[in-house]
C-alpha cells in the first residue's frame, strides 16, 4: 500500500511517516518502480505502535527503546516496565506542575475585575511577576502536601 494508505491504516500522517524514516525510527519504505514508498503489514503493525505510545505520551527516545523491546523476543519485561514506571513518574510530575498553574490562574483571575478598569494582576503578573510570592498561596500549600 502507498503511504496515503498507510496513514489511513495505522492514523499516522503521511508527513510524520515521512519524519519517522528521516530520524530512523522506521525502516525505510520499499519503493516501487516509480519511486513511491510501498508499506506492508509489518509497517502498519510498527505505525500503529507508534501511534498507541505517542497518544500515551512517550517520548520519541522511549517509543526508539520500546520498539526494540517489542521485536526482541528475548526482553526481560522489567525492562518495559522500567520504561513504563519513568513515564508514569514524569506525568505525575506534569499533573502537579498544570495543577499548580491552573491554581495560580484561578487566584489571579477571582483578583481581576473584568471590567473597563485598565488594571489588571494577570498582566501585572506576567509583564513583572509582581506578586510572586502571594499569588500563588494555593500552590505553595499544596507542594507542603507532597
Amino acid at each position: 500500500m502507498n503511504i496515503g494508505e498507510a496513514a489511513a491504516a495505522s492514523g499516522v500522517t503521511a508527513k510524520m511517516i515521512r519524519h519517522y524514516e528521516s530520524i530512523g525510527l522506521i525502516q525505510e519504505a520499499g519503493r516501487t518502480g516509480a519511486g513511491y514508498r510501498t508499506y506492508g503489514p509489518k509497517d502498519l503493525a510498527t505505525l500503529s505502535f507508534i501511534r498507541r505510545s505517542r497518544d500515551l505520551g512517550f517520548s520519541i527516545a522511549q517509543i526508539r527503546d520500546l520498539l526494540a523491546l517489542w521485536q526482541d523476543r528475548s526482553r526481560a519485561s522489567a525492562d518495559v516496565k522500567r520504561i513504563a514506571g519513568g513515564h508514569i513518574e514524569e506525568l505525575t510530575a506534569k499533573m502537579q506542575q498544570l495543577q499548580e498553574m491552573v491554581m495560580t490562574l484561578q487566584h489571579l483571575s477571582s483578583h481581576c475585575h473584568g471590567d473597563d478598569r485598565p488594571d489588571c494582576p494577570i498582566l501585572e503578573r506576567l509583564a513583572t511577576g509582581v506578586g510572586d510570592e502571594d499569588c500563588c498561596e494555593p500552590a505553595a500549600a499544596m507542594k507542603g502536601r507532597s
